[in-house]
């Protein structure tokens, strides 16, 4: 077997020479870019055209890699090309081991400076103060909806949208040890525990569920209390030498959560693009009919509609919206200029790839 194995094994050590030293005049070719963009003072990360680059190279390849195997290649080849322009400082809801993290670096790759953040509010602090260039936060979830935090901060600060990432959530039951016996809490952010409420109905029903500020949270206490239990994805398993009590406990097999990033310049457009805003109309008969109106009078497909209380005592909303295509489209353009002067409130988060 061995001499069967050997020459294949030579032939593979060949390719590996050849890949790295074409990588190599990869990374060159992208260091000369980034000394032209310097002197223009164009921006490092353009995730257009990220996302052009991934979608040529799907294209051309006739297996038998997988596109997504291709596309996470890819992702990681730009990361470190990137990196030897400037590395990126990206902030995401910590502690390490969270699904934030999991979506950064997934669609930023791993050659960049993350920084682990305590709630929400401080992920949006971290990107508006400069801390970070960039900040990764959940949007919505397949399951239990939209996360209305996000959804506040989002309409009480000046962020722009400049891409999204959709993650396949897989809660596991984490815990120091193996079994069910003993548990006396079970730690996750609320999402988690509502995603997950059939199965801890039917084998963990009384026991005390704990609302944490993020899965990750609740990892890192269950390492250090046997009588606790966590919700949260293998990652946080390996950050915190958990075991897996229960794999995949979530309700919904197909449970996805939907990550924007936020910071950066405006997305150039890319050809299959989406743009976010927030939207409000006085509280009259027919004014959300009105406000939708253009979409429909030039064509403009809308994705998502969402609505939160203005919090103002009168019965007034805010609705998130999201309408596919780039507001540099002429019919989006159209449709956005047409929104701003009917609606009483008009917000424009950013243009961005679609995930």
């Amino acid at each position: 077997m061995n001499a069967d194995i050997t020459p294949l094994r030579d032939q593979i050590d060949a390719i590996d020479r050849e890949l790295l030293a074409l990588l190599n005049q990869r990374a060159q070719c992208a260091q000369r870019i980034g000394q032209h963009k310097h002197l223009a003072g164009l921006p490092v990360f353009r995730p257009e055209r990220e996302r052009e680059v991934i979608t040529k190279v799907q294209q051309a390849n006739a297996g038998p890699l997988l596109n997504d195997g291709v596309s996470a290649i890819w992702r990681e080849i730009m990361s470190a090309c990137r990196a030897l322009e400037a590395r990126q400082q990206v902030a995401f809801l910590g502690p390490e081991g969270t699904y934030s993290e999991q979506a950064a670096r997934q669609f930023f790759g791993s050659s960049c400076d993350f920084v682990a953040c305590t709630d929400l509010d401080d992920v949006f602090r971290c990107q508006l103060s400069g801390s970070s260039a960039f900040a990764v936060v959940a949007i919505e979830n397949s399951t239990e909806g939209a996360i209305a935090r996000t959804l506040d901060l989002l309409l009480a600060h000046p962020v722009r949208i400049c891409g999204e990432i959709s993650l396949a959530i897989h809660h596991n039951l984490l815990r120091r040890k193996n079994g069910l016996d003993g548990i006396v809490a079970i730690l996750a952010h609320p999402q988690a525990l509502a995603q997950c409420r059939q199965w801890l109905d039917k084998h963990l029903p009384g026991v005390e569920r704990r609302a944490v500020s993020s899965n990750a949270e609740g990892a890192r206490l269950a390492a250090h209390d046997t009588s606790l239990a966590a919700i949260a994805g293998e990652q946080a398993a390996s950050q915190y030498a958990l075991e897996i009590a229960a794999p995949r406990i979530q309700d919904e097999a197909q449970n996805r959560t939907r990550f924007v990033v936020l910071g950066g310049p405006p997305a150039q457009p890319s050809g299959h693009d989406r743009t976010s805003l927030i939207l409000a109309v006085p509280n009259r008969a027919g004014a959300v009919f009105g406000m939708l109106k253009p979409l429909a009078d030039h064509g403009v497909s809308m994705s998502r509609f969402e609505s939160r209380p203005a919090r103002s005592g009168s019965w007034e909303y805010f609705f998130y919206v999201d309408i596919e295509g780039h507001q540099d489209d002429g019919r989006v353009a159209h449709a956005l200029e047409a929104l701003r002067q009917s609606c009483a409130f008009f917000k424009n988060l950013g243009s961005y790839p679609i995930g």
